[in-house]
């Protein structure tokens, strides 16, 4: 029988240590050789969760304070991404299990109506639209 397969939150529990290390490549602003930070999703998930009420921020700088906070030059855009989808999810997640809205990782924060994050997940992103509006954001 295949072991089942992790549920977004374990996801986010799970991960492994950030990582810094040279950039393979100039790629999306980052140019190689300089210092890049893989993030983690929890790293990404506790970062989130230390975003003020009514505050919202972008991707680029969400990448670039991510980085200096863990001694980076630049964040890894795809990674990056890649993790802010497992945050989205695991998110949504406990929103659907009853999770009150001050218990969730507040992801409308960085994730707006345009994000590319929301053509991806597997859920109606209205009600993450919806904390945006009522945070003013």
């Amino acid at each position: 029988m295949a072991k089942p397969k992790p549920s977004w939150i374990e996801k986010v529990k799970a991960s492994k240590p950030p990582v810094v290390k040279p950039a393979p490549l100039n790629f999306a602003g980052m140019l190689k050789g300089q210092m890049m930070l893989i993030p983690s999703p929890k790293l990404l998930d506790t970062f989130i969760r230390a975003l003020p009420e009514g505050k919202a921020m972008d991707m680029t700088t969400l990448r670039n304070e991510l980085a200096k906070q863990n001694r980076a030059v630049v964040s890894c855009p795809v990674t990056t991404g890649i993790v802010l989808r497992t945050v989205v999810e695991a998110a949504n997640e406990a929103h659907a299990k009853g999770a009150q809205i001050k218990n969730l990782t507040p992801v409308w924060r960085v994730v707006d109506a345009k994000a590319a994050v929301l053509k991806k997940v597997a859920f109606d992103p209205k009600w993450i639209l919806e904390q945006r509006a009522r945070e003013g954001i």
